[in-house]
């Protein structure tokens, strides 16, 4: 049986999200900093987390923005395939959620009509959308707004099935050496592998979304994801890339089958609030 959705509901939530993800944190990552805040050996990384954290207590007390850079928003929306939308156009809804979001949230506009004559839009809009047809009747939203400084960073490795898994390592321990300070450490590290060029891409950004408390369940990624976080915190990159044993607040890799001439890594790092909100209607 089918269930209606009216596409104001879709417009409504993805306005609230969009201010909602720009002004609070999640609770892991929100937690994953006050650990990182104790456990910071550094006395500069420690001031840099205090800083961080109180930036963070201001921005919630004050109902303003916790960067100034309120990204341009990627929305994953997981859809039932028993629902049925009325009232308009889907994309449409979706860009006026965004827009409704950061006219009314007072946010920063920071897209560009066009890649190379750079003329602002002016509502932030259009939004980056990714659709997913899944069972079932309820619709799963995920507005993740992303800051250029860490986007900037990130890069895609097509290796050679015979680089395996230590040229996978390398490829992100490489990737998180050349952002340094310019992805705002302590930063989150998301990982595509495997796929297609555009699949392992999209793959990293999705990892980006998940609770820092959600470990792959395939166990050697785990071992992998804990590895990588061990071994990038011991770069010394460290908080605001001032030096410190806190470079990074997880890893977290996403995998899918590839074909048996390719090997494609994907990393996408963001900055150390790692932006985004989850609802389901």
């Amino acid at each position: 049986m089918m269930r209606t959705i009216q596409l104001s509901e879709i417009t409504d939530n993805i306005k609230e999200m969009c201010i909602e993800a720009n002004h609070v944190l999640t609770p892991d990552m929100a937690k994953a900093l006050e650990t990182a805040a104790r456990r910071e050996k550094s006395p500069l990384g420690q001031k840099v987390l205090g800083q961080l954290q109180e930036n963070l207590q201001i921005a919630g007390q004050d109902w303003i923005p916790i960067c100034q850079d309120t990204g341009m928003a990627v929305v994953f929306l997981e859809i039932g395939q028993d629902v049925h939308f009325e009232g308009g156009i889907l994309e449409d809804a979706v860009n006026e959620g965004i827009r409704q979001g950061y006219a009314e949230g007072y946010l920063r506009k920071s897209v560009v009509g066009d890649p190379l004559l750079r003329e602002n839009t002016k509502d932030n809009t259009p939004g980056i959308i990714h659709y997913s047809i899944v069972p079932g009747e309820q619709v799963k939203i995920t507005v993740a707004p992303k800051g250029f400084g860490s986007e900037n960073m990130s890069r895609v490795f097509m290796l050679k099935p015979a680089d395996g898994m230590e040229g996978v390592k390398n490829a992100i321990l490489t990737a998180v050496r050349d952002a340094g300070p310019n992805a705002c450490p302590p930063m989150v590290v998301g990982v595509g592998i495997g796929g297609t060029f555009e699949k392992c891409a999209l793959m990293a950004k999705q990892a980006l979304t998940r609770p820092l408390d959600d470990s792959s369940n395939i166990p050697y990624i785990k071992e992998m994801e804990d590895e990588l976080l061990e071994k990038i915190n011991k770069t010394g990159i460290g908080p605001g890339g001032l030096g410190g044993t806190t470079t990074a607040l997880g890893v977290k890799i996403n995998t899918y089958p590839t074909h048996i001439a390719g090997l494609p890594v994907a990393v996408n790092i963001c900055c150390h609030v790692n932006r985004h909100s989850v609802r389901t209607i």
